[in-house]
């Protein structure tokens, strides 16, 4: 299990930390009023506790409300998310999981896009990614 995200995060754990990820910095019934179907404000508070004590989370007071945070930066549990996938999925193969998306994506690839992912390629072939 990466350290970044448990795997062990219920779907109410996960939505809260959506919201935390794209808000960055927010309040207990800012999350409760992001949430689908929300629970009840003792609910949230109660979750965003267990999310403080698993260390996805920390606390800043501000006035008298605290305001959550997450602990690991958006980009490095995107990759550790992304490691999690490539292996789960598609047996770490890089080609096959470029090949889902591809094939999933709803618009073709922009000439950008391709000058983008090919300068991207050739990175990591010199191994400077």
């Amino acid at each position: 299990m990466n350290p970044a995200i448990p795997h062990n995060l219920s779907r109410r754990e996960r939505q809260i930390m959506d919201v935390v990820y794209r808000r960055g910095r927010v309040s207990a019934a800012t999350i409760q009023a992001e949430l689908p179907d929300p629970p009840s404000y003792s609910a949230v508070r109660a979750m965003l506790s267990i999310l403080v004590e698993r260390g996805q989370l920390r606390i800043e007071s501000e006035g008298a409300r605290y305001i959550y945070l997450p602990v690991q930066p958006k980009e490095t549990v995107g990759r550790s998310a992304i490691q999690n996938v490539l292996q789960t999925f598609f047996g770490g193969s890089l080609e096959q999981a470029v090949e889902a998306l591809l094939d999933s994506k709803k618009d073709k690839v922009t000439a950008e896009e391709a000058e983008r992912i090919k300068q991207l390629i050739e990175q990591a072939r010199k191994g400077n990614r």
